[in-house]
């Protein structure tokens, strides 16, 4: 890394940056009143009084005698100094020129224009020109004087505070796409590889105030910014910078969260812009190293890395895949393992960072690439170890371990398989039949049983040894489901009832469909589509399970039937156009027969 600014200062014998020249001695101070006053009085102060001899020996030693009260003229002491224009007098331990340094710091320039400057095209043109003067001559200066760093530091110091101006920008997005067409967003890139770190980081900084969330910029606006900023090379030179930052030294961590915050800037704009960044291997490689850092403490870029990660995984299909195929689901599962028995401080960095570990291998297990890896690195084992003696992480690895079992295909398959052939059966179904459970751990659960019904081949040891867990001890577990549809079909029923009347009062609206539809999922729909796909599977499977179905719903006044309109209405919200919504409908069309 290049020597700080201030330490080029110093080598060169130029004054580093301004400092207020600390004030002198009081005693000094005094002094220098008394000696330069003109105070009136029998004790006169001034210098040559003090190396005049007196030759009064008869002189009364001490402090002189207050004078006689019906003396008016009498000396009282000195005179209190006279005010100055300002109304600020020079006694008391002030000089003149202190007072002058007083006022210099009040207002170093008064002959300055404070009126502020118009942001427009043409103020944009004019600090573009000067902007781009500046990196020349700082390029110049470098290479003419490349031993002698106290020719150029002067123009770097120019430079630093020019690239710092172009915050402003911010508040005018409206600038962007000219700020973009004058090539300075490519020059301002450029800087990322400038020799001295610390203008490489101002030049991050920036980007990242550009590319902020908080900046009312239209989506062309951000575009024109964003594309320049890909055109340039921005996530290329990104990683190289990252790579030379040393986070030991503050300015560098400080760097390292601008060059994150840029990466979590971009994927929050457009899913292609989230893509673009994923296809850079350089990039994902250093944040998954960095998330593996050992430190005592986690700190914020440790957590930031893992959050960016999450949020990568989160936007698309491609870029999870990306990441399974960097083998990120074995790194992350290595991470969250030391939470088997050890919960992170509650509300610290760790928490989160624990959280956006086990949020980024949901997204992971959600693809059929990370799902192999999820069993190749043994999370099945992990997840249920978890569940058994997990604290903080138990409703994190449960969740996890829903999406790992879900979605159609082998790689599902073979982690419903892994679930009963490593003895998951008895944690998963003890867990269920806890009572007071919250509601996200019952839907998970019934998300499992659900996509081992699905996926478990039919006649294999797994789904027998599934099937009987519902029969044992005269059909308790199914007892349950049928317990807790009821539950689910009471709660969605009274919104139904509402929405009915506020639909019955308007006309038909989109809008308002939307929102009834999220009221509806919010009751629970979602949830109690699961338990009666289910419940639907048993009643196929076996006809003992069957009656006791039958006979459980008839407490309630209620037949398969009400089951096979609740499955009925999920076949009509499936889209068929994709080959997973084609296999879901034929199967729920397949078990409708069974409902009759």
């Amino acid at each position: 890394m290049m020597t700080s600014i201030d330490e080029l200062f110093k080598a060169s014998g130029v004054g580093s940056k301004r400092k207020l020249e600390p004030l002198r001695d009081h005693n000094e101070i005094y002094k220098s009143a008394r000696l330069t006053s003109n105070w009136h009085g029998s004790r006169h102060a001034r210098a040559e009084d003090e190396t005049a001899g007196n030759d009064n020996d008869d002189v009364e030693a001490g402090p002189a005698r207050p004078p006689d009260e019906d003396d008016e003229d009498a000396d009282y002491g000195p005179d209190l100094p006279p005010d100055d224009e300002d109304g600020r007098f020079f006694g008391g331990g002030v000089t003149a020129q202190e007072n002058d340094v007083l006022d210099y710091v009040d207002d170093p320039d008064p002959s300055a224009d404070t009126t502020s400057e118009k942001v427009d095209h043409a103020w944009l043109r004019r600090t573009a020109l000067s902007f781009e003067r500046r990196i020349s001559k700082n390029a110049e200066l470098r290479v003419k004087f490349e031993e002698e760093p106290q020719k150029f530091i002067s123009s770097e110091a120019d430079l630093d505070a020019d690239i710092k101006a172009l915050s402003i920008l911010s508040d005018y997005p409206e600038l962007y796409p000219e700020f973009a067409k004058l090539g300075c967003v490519a020059s301002l890139v450029g800087l990322l590889a400038h020799e001295n770190t610390d203008i490489a980081i101002d030049a991050v900084e920036i980007i990242n105030e550009l590319t902020d969330e908080d900046v009312a910029a239209e989506e062309d606006q951000w575009n024109a910014l964003v594309n320049a900023l890909l055109e340039a090379d921005f996530l290329g030179l990104l990683v190289s910078n990252l790579e030379r930052l040393d986070e030991e030294q503050e300015v560098d961590r400080s760097g390292v969260y601008f060059a994150l915050s840029v990466v979590e800037n971009l994927c929050g704009g457009q899913t292609v812009t989230a893509e673009q960044v994923a296809e850079h291997d350089n990039l994902l490689r250093w944040m998954l190293r960095r998330i593996q850092a050992r430190e005592a403490t986690v700190s914020q870029n440790k957590q930031y890395a893992a959050e960016v990660l999450a949020i990568l995984v989160q936007t698309s299909s491609k870029n999870r895949r990306k990441l399974a195929s960097l083998g990120a689901a074995d790194i992350m599962l290595q991470l969250v393992a030391s939470y088997r028995k050890r919960d992170p401080e509650k509300g610290g960095e760790e928490e989160e960072y624990m959280e956006n570990l086990f949020e980024a291998l949901t997204c992971l297990v959600d693809e059929a690439e990370g799902k192999v890896n999820f069993v190749e690195a043994e999370g099945v084992e992990l997840c249920l170890i978890m569940l058994k003696e997990g604290k903080m992480s138990k409703d994190a690895s449960l969740r996890l371990l829903d999406h790992a079992a879900g979605g159609p295909g082998q790689s599902g398959t073979e982690v419903c398989r892994k679930i009963v052939e490593t003895g998951g059966l008895k944690n998963i179904f003890t867990l269920f039949m806890k009572k007071n459970s919250d509601s996200r751990t019952t839907e998970h659960l019934i998300g499992i049983f659900g996509s081992m019904l699905r996926l478990l081949p039919a006649d294999s040891a797994e789904r027998i040894r599934t099937l009987a867990k519902f029969v044992e001890k005269d059909y308790e577990k199914t007892e349950r489901l049928v317990k807790l549809r009821g539950e689910y079909a009471t709660r969605l029923s009274s919104v139904d009832d509402a929405i009915r009347t506020e639909r019955s009062d308007m006309e038909k609206d989109e809008e308002r469909d939307g929102e009834w539809f999220s009221r509806r999922l919010d009751a629970g729909l979602f949830c109690l589509q699961t338990l009666d796909v289910v419940l639907a599977w048993l009643v196929a499977e076996d006809s003992g399970t069957m009656r006791a179905i039958q006979k459980l719903l008839a407490d309630r006044n209620e037949t398969l039937g009400t089951i096979r309109d609740t499955i009925q209405e999920q076949i009509w919200g499936i889209d068929s156009e994709d080959a997973e919504g084609r296999d879901t409908r034929d199967m729920l069309l397949t078990l409708v027969k069974f409902l009759q």
